[in-house]
């Protein structure tokens, strides 16, 4: 181990981020579970026991009335919670009103004035902030029924003080939205018809009570009240049973990230065995001679071993320690958030196990084989290297043949997943088919590498001694191309299907919606919306244009009375299929209505119109604005009738197509505040389209970081390889350096080695995942899109741009090693 201790400085780095990531998936599971306690659990710190409703019946007084009788309960507190209409002289909103708790079950912590009394309401410090309210102020509560206005609540509403400020409740069910707390009559007063929604019932055991006796007394005074589904918790049983609400008993972030974390492992398992098998090969006259000496092969296999485990052990304790760091660091910037400040750091004793035992075990089977084959030989014959596994002999034409039946069987699946868009089906398709290739690589990558390597021809010698030097070892340098295939057919992949599948949405959004934007027909002090609503609209950056379609008259569609609706001629430019037209005998219907003419009524008449099908199944009947003044506009009907709804008018908005989703959401937001609407009235295929593709930037990036620890560990493993290369041939870079090549050469020489094997593993790995990409999309959206490959080729070409330069920075300390090494002196070593 000192001898040799540089060559296992890569596998040890290898080992270190594989462990570190796989210990770190675990503590994020176990990190949310305790952060989400921290924010369930502060809304029953204080209880003893907790009482929920079961599915059968919800609780009501006869249950709070049960608890309060069973011997051994103190205090008892319904949790209240009801919808209410707040308001100030100016502004109105929605909020959750909560009734507080008596004293020793309260877990409100009051930041500014008291806790509210007779005719008093705390509320949260967000809302207080926002709303420009502080203690002593005076504020309107209602019932929350229906759309009320400011005015309104001062009449309708009940005028109460606020008495103090108070933190906001972290607790899932109230979080983001404003916080009121009253007493329990004024809740029960405020909640409405339905009255307020017992959550549960909140106790403390009086003194000298015992909790597992009255858990066993509530249970059975519950049952007969009627209430024998009820569950009865400690509270810290209760917190872990919402937690596993939250999560449906499994957590699919966790697993998400232990299937990243088993390609680093493996990534990490193929950097470990091509080191070993390249440090076994260097040392076979050191081996062979210990043989010589007495040395049997147990003891030989053994000191391998026992090298790996020793590696293994250290990188697995300093990676383990690593992600312990990382995650307290994570938890601490969130800590130091606002939102989220109840983030809570947990490591397992499991997690550091699993760390500590994977990454050993990990080492010590990688460096299996590569030990197996330092004692295959005997002494005398181990005077040149194992015979590796390739094509050409016994073991290599079993791994080939293996490998193309997996290929080929795997393809097969992978295609027929692909035909029937059954993503259960494509998925272990496409994982035997990679396996296969991954098997077969010694057969297609060299020759790839050779006939790259014609392009380093025109560097001269350096270049052309790389094109032979990056091959001379076919089994290695497969290896190593390998691992970092992987990480690139991965990466490529999830490219290529996110970009795939935006294509594919956007056509399928067409037949859903008809517009950019649509935004709601009422306001929000329920009157409809005018003309100068698409004058506001267009005072806003990102809009293209804007126009009110208003009601153009009615007609009878299937059995039933529709609203038609009426274009100008310059606002067919509004819909997203820009081929449509309007004329005076045509109607636009939408797609599916299998209509052959439709006849219009309006206020002076009605007209037959020839139907033109729309590519959109959301499309309202259209006629041109000439037909509507032909049949006569009728006036918008009265709001209690039945046409009312189909009848208000809407405003449909065209925005600019170089607006990204996060520049488009702030622009719905803009619009909701301008045009007095609700956020959820705005829709459209602009809005749809920029939901879609921020979840799927998100979900790529996130993707794409986890993804980038395997080609970190690959790209250490190309370090690692042309770094024992280096020692490999020390001789001859010497003899070469002798006859005459300069340093400069000789770094030149190494770098593109690098290069050429990065480059190739990239270029494979991009097109492998370009295909794997578009046929997973296929099996995911294919039964309800039409899906079209859409490679993304500027992506696909940074990342094999980054491969190279890494390939390029990964060869820089291998070549300043050897070109330090004077020739006298590399001639020398033995």
């Amino acid at each position: 181990m000192r001898q040799h201790a540089r060559r296992f400085i890569a596998v040890g780095l290898a080992v270190m981020m594989a462990v570190g990531f796989l210990t770190a998936t675990l503590m994020v599971n176990a990190s949310t579970e305790a952060s989400l306690g921290n924010s369930i659990g502060a809304g029953f710190r204080n209880a003893d026991l907790v009482v929920t409703e079961g599915p059968e019946a919800p609780l009501d007084s006869p249950a709070v009335d049960a608890v309060k009788s069973t011997d051994g309960v103190g205090a008892v507190y319904a949790q209240e919670m009801g919808w209410i209409a707040f308001g100030t002289s100016t502004e109105s909103g929605y909020g959750a009103l909560q009734n507080t708790a008596p004293a020793g079950l309260d877990n409100l912590e009051l930041l500014s004035g008291k806790l509210p009394g007779d005719g008093e309401v705390a509320l949260d410090a967000g809302t207080a902030e926002k709303r420009g309210l502080a203690a002593g102020d005076t504020i309107e509560l209602a019932p929350a029924g229906g759309l009320v206005a400011a005015e309104d609540l001062a009449a309708a509403g009940t005028g109460l003080t606020v008495s103090g400020i108070v933190k906001a409740s972290k607790d899932p069910f109230m979080m983001g939205q404003p916080q009121f707390f009253t007493g329990g009559e004024l809740v029960q007063h405020l909640a409405g018809e339905g009255g307020p929604q017992l959550r549960s019932i909140q106790l403390d055991l009086a003194a000298g009570g015992d909790a597992t006796a009255v858990k066993s007394a509530l249970a059975g005074a519950l049952a007969d009240a009627g209430f024998a589904d009820a569950t009865v918790n400690t509270a810290e049983e209760q917190t872990k049973a919402v937690v596993a609400s939250f999560t449906g008993g499994t957590d699919q972030l966790t697993v998400v990230l232990l299937a990243f974390a088993l390609v680093a492992l493996l990534v990490s398992a193929l950097v470990v065995a091509n080191t070993f098998s390249v440090l076994i090969a260097q040392r076979t006259r050191e081996l062979a001679l210990l043989r010589c000496i007495g040395a049997d092969r147990k003891q030989i296999r053994n000191s391998v071993l026992a090298e790996a485990l020793l590696v293994g052990v250290g990188a697995s304790i300093v990676g383990v320690l690593g992600a312990v760091g990382l995650m307290a660091g994570i938890v601490a910037v969130l800590q130091a958030q606002p939102d989220t400040e109840f983030a809570a750091l947990a490591v397992p004793p499991v997690a550091v196990a699993v760390g500590l035992v994977v990454g050993i075990l990990l080492t010590v089977l990688a460096a299996l084989a590569p030990a197996r084959a330092a004692t295959r030989v005997a002494p005398l014959a181990a005077l040149r290297p194992a015979d590796e596994a390739r094509a050409g002999n016994a073991k290599g034409k079993v791994r080939l043949a293996v490998g193309v039946a997996l290929t080929v069987g795997g393809a097969v699946v992978l295609a027929l997943g692909a035909v029937s868009a059954n993503l259960l089906i494509a998925l272990p398709g496409g994982m035997l088919s990679f396996i296969g290739l991954l098997l077969c690589a010694t057969l297609f990558v060299p020759p790839l590498v050779t006939a790259v390597g014609a392009l380093a021809k025109p560097a001269g010698v350096p270049g052309k001694l790389a094109a032979v030097n990056a091959v001379r070892n076919p089994g290695r340098t497969s290896a190593t191309a390998t691992a970092l295939l992987i990480g690139v057919t991965l990466v490529a992949m999830m490219m290529t299907g996110a970009q795939t599948s935006r294509t594919a949405f956007d056509g399928q959004l067409g037949a859903e919606y008809p517009v950019d934007l649509s935004v709601g027909d009422l306001t929000l002090e329920g009157q409809p919306l005018d003309v100068s609503a698409a004058a506001t609209a267009m005072n806003y950056d990102g809009i293209a244009a804007a126009g009110l379609i208003t009601n153009g008259g009615h007609a009878e569609v299937h059995g039933a009375r529709t609203g038609v609706y009426q274009l100008a001629p310059e606002q067919l430019d509004l819909l997203q299929d820009k081929t449509l037209v309007l004329d005076g005998n045509t109607v636009l219907m939408p797609q599916g209505s299998e209509l052959k003419t439709l006849t219009v009524t309006g206020s002076k008449g009605s007209k037959e119109l020839t139907v033109v099908e729309a590519d959109s199944r959301t499309l309202p009947p259209l006629i041109s604005s000439a037909v509507a003044a032909e049949i006569g506009v009728p006036k918008l009907p009265a709001a209690e009738s039945e046409d009312y709804y189909t009848s208000l008018p809407q405003l449909w908005v065209s925005v600019d197509r170089d607006l990204d989703a996060w520049a488009l959401l702030d622009l719905r937001s803009q619009l909701a505040a301008g045009l007095d609407v609700n956020e959820y009235q705005i829709s459209g295929a602009a809005v749809e389209r920029a939901a879609f593709n921020q979840v799927i930037d998100v979900l790529l990036l996130v993707v794409t970081g986890l993804l980038a620890v395997a080609v970190l560990i690959a790209l250490v493993g190309v370090a690692n390889t042309l770094s024992l290369s280096v020692l490999e041939r020390t001789q001859e870079s010497s003899l070469l350096r002798a006859l005459g090549l300069t340093k400069s050469q000789l770094r030149g020489m190494l770098a593109l080695e690098a290069v050429l094997i990065a480059g190739v593993a990239a270029l494979i790995g991009a097109v492998l995942g370009a295909v794997y990409g578009w046929l997973g999309a296929q099996s995911a959206l294919g039964a309800f899109a039409a899906v079209v490959p859409d490679v993304p080729w500027l992506q696909l070409l940074a990342v094999l741009a980054v491969a190279v330069v890494a390939g390029l920075l990964a060869s820089v300390m291998p070549a300043r090693r050897a070109a330090r090494l004077s020739p006298v002196e590399g001639l020398a070593t033995v």
